[in-house]
C-alpha cells in the first residue's frame, strides 16, 4: 500500500502541473484575500441594504483568508479528474492495475494521494491569502485574528480542497473522457451549482430544505464565510464538512466500485 501511495505522489509530482497549480493557487489566494479584504472593510460593506456581504469581524477575517478557496477548489477538482483521466487518456490505467494487481488496493492509494495534495495546495493557498489577508486587515485598521475559531476555519479549509479533489476524482472515473469530465465537472461546480443555489433563494421551501445541502454551500458554511443573503439558512460547519464528505464519498465510492468492476484495455 505505500508503494502504492509513493506511485501516484510521483505521477503527480514528476509532471510540470503541480507547480503550475501552485502558483496558480498562491496567487489565487492572495489576490482573492486582497480584494476581499478591502471590499469587506469598505465603508459601504456596513449591511445588505448596500448590495454586499455582511458578518461578524470573525466571519469577515475567514472569508479574507478563504477567499481564494473558490477558485482553489476547482483546481483541486480538476487535479481529481486528471488523476484518473490521464490514465484512462494515455492508456496507463492498464500498466497501474498490473503493477498492483488489487484494483480497491489502487485506488486506494488514489485517494490518499489526492488528499494529501489537497492539503499540500491548501497550505500553499493559505501562506498566500493569510500573509497578504492579515496586512490589508491590519491597514484597515480591524482585528487580523479575532477569535480562535480562525484557526478551526483555516484548518477546515485543508479538509474541503481534499475533498474537492476527491469529487474530482470520481468525477473523472464516471466520464471517463477526460475532456468532457473536466468540463461537465468545472461547469457544473462554477456555473451551474451556483445558479441553483440562487433560484432556490426565491422559493421558501429550497431556500430552507435545499440550498444549503448544495456543495458551495456546504463549503460556505464549513469555513463560517460571510453571507450574501441576510435570510440565508445554512449549517452548522460540522454539518458543512459532513455533507461535502458525503458528495465525496458517494461520487468518489461509486468510481472506485465502477472502475474494480469494469474491464479494463
Amino acid at each position: 500500500m505505500i508503494g502504492s501511495i509513493r506511485s501516484e505522489f510521483r505521477k503527480f509530482f514528476t509532471t510540470r502541473l503541480w507547480w503550475g497549480m501552485a502558483i496558480a493557487i498562491f496567487v489565487g489566494g492572495a489576490a482573492f484575500s486582497a480584494l476581499f479584504g478591502f471590499l469587506l472593510t469598505s465603508d459601504s460593506a456596513g449591511g445588505p441594504q448596500n448590495g454586499l456581504p455582511t458578518g461578524d469581524a470573525t466571519q469577515v477575517a475567514s472569508s479574507v483568508y478563504t477567499g481564494g478557496l473558490s477558485v482553489g477548489y476547482l483546481l483541486l477538482l480538476t487535479i481529481g479528474v486528471l488523476q484518473i483521466g490521464s490514465e484512462y487518456r494515455h492508456k496507463t490505467i492498464t500498466g497501474t492495475f498490473l503493477a498492483t494487481p488489487r484494483r480497491l488496493r489502487a485506488m486506494a492509494a488514489k485517494v490518499v494521494a489526492l488528499l494529501g495534495i489537497g492539503a499540500l495546495y491548501g497550505l500553499i493557498s493559505l501562506v498566500g491569502s493569510v500573509s497578504v489577508g492579515a496586512v490589508v486587515l491590519g491597514l484597515r485598521d480591524r482585528d487580523a485574528f479575532p477569535s480562535g475559531t480562525i484557526v478551526r476555519t483555516l484548518a477546515l479549509s485543508l479538509l474541503v480542497l481534499g475533498l474537492w479533489a476527491l469529487i474530482g476524482l470520481g468525477i473523472g472515473i464516471l466520464i471517463p473522457n477526460q475532456v468532457a469530465a473536466l468540463l461537465i465537472g468545472v461547469g457544473v461546480a462554477w456555473i451551474v451549482e451556483p445558479l441553483i443555489g440562487v433560484a432556490m433563494n426565491f422559493w421558501e421551501f429550497g431556500r430552507e430544505h435545499v440550498a444549503q445541502f448544495l456543495p458551495s454551500s456546504a463549503t460556505n458554511a464549513i469555513v463560517n464565510a460571510v453571507s450574501n443573503n441576510p435570510d440565508e439558512v445554512r449549517l452548522e460547519w460540522w454539518g458543512g464538512a459532513l455533507v461535502l464528505t458525503a458528495y465525496a464519498a458517494v461520487l468518489a465510492g461509486i468510481g472506485i466500485w465502477r472502475t474494480a468492476r469494469a474491464d479494463i484495455s
